[in-house]
């Protein structure tokens, strides 16, 4: 084996121009396939990353006007969602895990120590935070202790906390909530966020949803004590999966079709505000698992594509190095005839070609996967965007090349390998270029 390396070595070496430019095509493919399947894997993750911000499969519940005429009433009444809603909803759902009402409220006089804001508020139960991944890097979250006591205490949003309290540490000091005393408990992470439905999180207050319906109960002209500025569901995980092969079978998602949570959604809703459970107005609903849905099959088309134009690149290398080796088997046919006349059987000279046709794509994948590599790395390096996460290889990428490389390098090795083995010793011996 190693005088067999030693003369593919001297071969390739004896035309350099040649061989770099046979390489090319291989490594040119491989390169493309590792960038490719990273852009595409950061774009899929960097999404991923930034839909979870708002809340990973959540669906955002608000009021809404009937569309529909239903037990006597006509259409466009207006429905208010109220806390008994909730309640319902968390008792009576089957597909849905977790479930909290929100009150908001805006333009709210915000005054610290230091300094004074117009802020933004919300009213919620303490899994709000598990649903909308409100999460802390200084003190701790709202617990259940905090609403059933309704204590006067707010989880402070990133900005917010910057404009009251500068670069101080927020936890333990007291703000002025339209002159009201409440103690900051924590402090909400810089969330990357560039989706909402009532502004950054970055920009608001949290507070529990006991506290908030008494000192500051929302006040529309149509709002009673317990009325809500919308609610907040997390389906159970198999629904979003379950919706997500519905649309890779049906391969596309169609809107005159209520989906499964919307549907019990309104059947649970209806009955206590008499409306038609088919009345899709009746209630503003937005499932942010069709966001997530219509983002991995678009990243998984475009995947399908850059893999499909990386093949066809690797396959065009594959001709390449197929059209140098019958170049090289013609250049080399007295050799081949003297080697047959010494002794060397039709199978010792199949091997030789079909080595050195393997070896030049194998060596020509591994500098290609290892400059893709450099590549990415280099890439991650710069600053990245925010639904980008960066050039991520995957094993499977690796796997995926290596495999392709390895099918193009025994296709194209071994036809030229045969029509060497197949030369008659006579043929050859006489053969002049």
């Amino acid at each position: 084996m190693r005088e067999l390396l030693a003369q593919i070595w001297t071969n390739l070496a004896a035309h350099k121009l040649r061989s770099f430019l046979t390489m090319f095509g291989i490594i040119w493919g491989v390169i493309s396939i590792v960038l490719l399947s990273a852009v595409s894997t950061g774009f899929q993750q960097g999404n991923m990353h930034v839909l979870k911000e708002l809340g990973k499969n959540i669906i955002i519940i608000r009021n809404g006007r009937t569309s529909l005429q239903a037990g006597g009433e006509r259409a466009g009444k207006a429905v208010r969602l109220n806390l008994g809603d909730v309640l319902a909803l968390k008792e009576k759902g089957r597909l849905l895990e977790h479930v909290t009402p929100e009150l908001m409220r805006g333009g709210v006089s915000a005054k610290s120590a230091f300094n004074s804001s117009s802020t933004q508020m919300s009213g919620v139960w303490p899994v709000y935070q598990y649903i909308r991944t409100i999460e802390v890097d200084r003190g701790r979250l709202l617990n259940e202790q905090d609403n059933a006591e309704a204590r006067r205490v707010v989880v402070i949003g990133y900005e917010m906390c910057k404009q009251l309290f500068a670069e101080r540490d927020p936890v333990g000091q007291q703000l002025q909530l339209n002159g009201i005393p409440y103690t900051v408990i924590g402090r909400v992470r810089k969330k990357e966020q560039d989706s909402n439905y009532t502004g950054p999180d970055n920009n608001r207050l949290f507070m529990p949803y006991e506290t908030m319906r008494k000192d500051f109960p929302q006040s529309g002209p149509l709002d009673t004590a317990d009325s809500l500025a919308c609610i907040i569901a997390a389906p159970y995980e198999h629904v979003a999966e379950e919706l997500n092969r519905i649309i890779e079978r049906e391969g596309k998602i169609n809107f005159e079709k209520i989906g499964p949570v919307e549907q019990e959604v309104l059947s649970i809703i209806a009955p206590r505000h008499n409306f038609d459970p088919q009345d899709r107005e009746a209630l503003s609903m937005w499932n942010t698992a069709l966001e997530t849905v219509f983002f991995n099959k678009m990243i998984s088309s475009m995947r399908e594509f850059f893999i499909w134009v990386s093949i066809i690149t690797l396959a065009l290398g594959g001709i390449g190095v197929m059209n140098i080796m019958m170049i090289s088997v013609k250049e080399r046919t007295k050799e081949i005839g003297i080697r047959k006349a010494l002794g060397a059987t039709a199978r010792n000279v199949q091997w030789q070609f079909f080595s050195e046709g393997l070896f030049l794509t194998l060596l020509s994948g591994t500098i290609g996967l290892g400059i893709g590599i450099g590549l990415c790395q280099l890439i991650n390096l710069l600053p990245l965007p925010m639904r980008f996460s960066g050039m991520i290889i995957t094993w499977q990428t690796a796997a995926f090349s290596i495999g392709v490389l390895s099918l193009i390098g025994i296709v194209a090795a071994t036809y030229p390998a045969r029509r060497a083995a197949e030369l008659a010793p006579i043929e050859a011996l006489r053969y002049e270029m």
